[in-house]
């Protein structure tokens, strides 16, 4: 299953051009992102062992514009894991019409303030990701 978080454009999200400013686009996929967490993560877990997300890249693209008013959709997957990252595929979509309006993959890593460099995604941070991927993946 897909982790789907509905948006409405509103006027805050606009830039001088009547459409969504390519910044709000990045607050979106946080904000989906956040929500995958929420449902499927665990993520009281992660911050009771002082672990943190972090983002180290996003590929974004930018194929339509969205504008005041529209409803918005986002999918949110985790699409991989690796030792030390995961990888988030996410797209931005229409509802009314179904295109897709930018679509990102997202780098991320695990890490812990008094520890050097990114955890290995491994043990109890594995089995906490790994459900998330399976369901996906079923899907």
């Amino acid at each position: 299953m897909v982790h789907l978080t509905p948006i409405k454009v509103q006027g805050f999200h606009l830039d001088l051009y009547g459409h969504v400013n390519n910044a709000r686009y990045l607050e979106f996929l946080e904000e989906a992102r956040w929500g995958l967490m929420e449902e499927y993560g665990d993520l009281s877990w992660f911050m009771a062992q002082k672990l943190a997300l972090v983002v180290s890249r996003i590929d974004i693209r930018y194929l339509r514009s969205a504008t005041m008013g529209d409803q918005l959709v986002i999918e949110t997957q985790l699409a991989e894991l690796l030792p030390r990252e995961g990888r988030i595929h996410q797209r931005i979509i229409r509802k009314d019409n179904g295109k897709v309006v930018a679509e990102a993959d997202v780098t991320f890593a695990v890490i812990h303030p008094e520890q050097r460099g990114a955890q290995k995604l491994e043990g109890e941070i594995l089995a906490k990701f790994s459900p998330m991927l399976a369901t996906m993946k079923d899907a």
